[in-house]
């Protein structure tokens, strides 16, 4: 099948130099035999990388201190620089703002918990999606991101994540930035990346790894046949076309009945249950009918409903749903036996919650001792709080 082409990406940016993380393992080795030395250097690179979480190649104290400085030009560049961190839930949720070598500023987020730490990462600079209550879609996409701009992002993670006392990471959700499908070559690759074991990779479990998606229907029906256990979430909020439509501009292309048989598709290849993922707008999709409805088309599928209570965002004119709404929601899809919980909104402090991710470098503004980002704009409705 061939790569879908849905974004027009601006053509002021450019994609970074290749880095360790962008190649396979064989291709590693091609290349540190192209830079005159042993194929085993490929395993030594890769184990300090994806085992030891190492980027400072003066720390890699195995290789010969002659070479090292090569190596690091070669296969080593600068990807993401901090920009800022900031945190918040006594330092258990943490949020960073990078600039990427041409300038384009995305964030991740990491959040640890009392059994896991979770890293959501961003696979686009913005978003052509076109959600009119997403503030990355509505300024469009700059450009995709390489796979190892998306895998440094989890490294890093890895690393801060067991500095801070979190733990070890062992969730990443790809519902930062970006529409990962749309991105799907190189979202695919940092998912072989993540899962594959040490040294060719970081080794994390696939069942551990969820990727989101508005709906891109082709490019779920070649995740199916990639045999990648990964968990697949759909970002439907709303059941009807009419409304997906005007929510979800992806939907004039491929409907609601296209979107979820190609994830019934892939749930019945990988036997992964399908998160379907539900924000809950006051007064426009949260009517107990629509309730209704979603049950309808969910009824006895392998699928789980996630409903995000939409965090606010100065200047929209969207607003979440009222508690009672939201709980007579739930209990319509639960009658209608559909497994439903309703998101964790973690890091609203610092913009980090569902619905509040977007780079914006601005002005930090101190607030009880914690530096946190002060944005313009704020983003889609997928990002998360897991």
């Amino acid at each position: 099948m061939p790569a879908l082409n849905l974004n027009p990406v601006r053509a002021n940016r450019s994609m970074p130099p290749k880095h360790l993380a962008d190649l396979s393992l064989a291709e590693r080795r091609e290349a540190v035999v192209a830079l005159g030395q042993p194929a085993f250097r490929a395993n030594q690179l890769s184990h300090h990388y994806f085992a030891r979480r190492v980027t400072d190649v003066a720390e890699m104290t195995d290789l010969p201190a002659s070479v090292r400085e090569g190596l690091a030009a070669e296969l080593f560049p600068r990807l993401l620089t901090t920009v800022r961190a900031a945190e918040c839930d006594d330092g258990a949720t943490r949020k960073t703002l990078w600039r990427l070598h041409d300038g384009s500023l995305v964030e991740s987020v990491l959040m640890g918990y009392t059994d896991r730490a979770t890293v959501c990462v961003s696979s686009q600079a913005g978003c052509g999606m076109a959600c009119p209550f997403c503030a990355t879609g509505q300024a469009g996409l700059t450009r995709n991101m390489s796979t190892a701009e998306i895998v440094e992002q989890i490294v890093s993670a890895a690393r801060t994540s067991e500095a801070a006392g979190l733990g070890r990471l062992s969730h990443v959700v790809f519902m930062g930035m970006g529409e990962p499908l749309a991105n799907y070559s190189r979202v695919v690759a940092a998912l072989r990346r993540v899962t594959s074991p040490a040294p060719e990779g970081l080794g994390l479990s696939a069942r551990h790894i969820t990727v989101s998606t508005v709906g891109l229907v082709p490019a779920i029906r070649r995740l199916t046949e990639e045999d990648l256990s990964v968990t697949l979430a759909v970002s439907l909020h709303a059941p009807d076309d009419e409304l997906r439509d005007e929510l979800v501009p992806i939907n004039n292309r491929w409907k609601v009945a296209e979107v979820l048989d190609a994830a019934w598709q892939y749930a019945k290849r990988t036997g992964r249950r399908v998160s379907i993922e539900y924000a809950m707008i006051r007064d426009v999709n949260d009517q107990p009918w629509r309730a209704d409805l979603l049950g309808r088309l969910l009824r006895g599928k392998l699928a789980h409903v996630n409903l995000i209570p939409l965090n606010p965002t100065p200047g929209s004119r969207w607003d979440a749903s009222p508690k009672p709404v939201e709980r007579e929601f739930v209990a319509r899809l639960r009658a209608a036996g559909v497994p439903t919980t309703v998101r964790d909104t973690r890091g609203r402090e610092i913009d980090g919650a569902c619905g509040q991710l977007a780079a914006s470098e601005q002005v930090a503004q101190p607030q009880g001792g914690t530096e946190q980002l002060a944005h313009v704009r704020r983003g889609d409705s997928r990002k998360v709080a897991l």
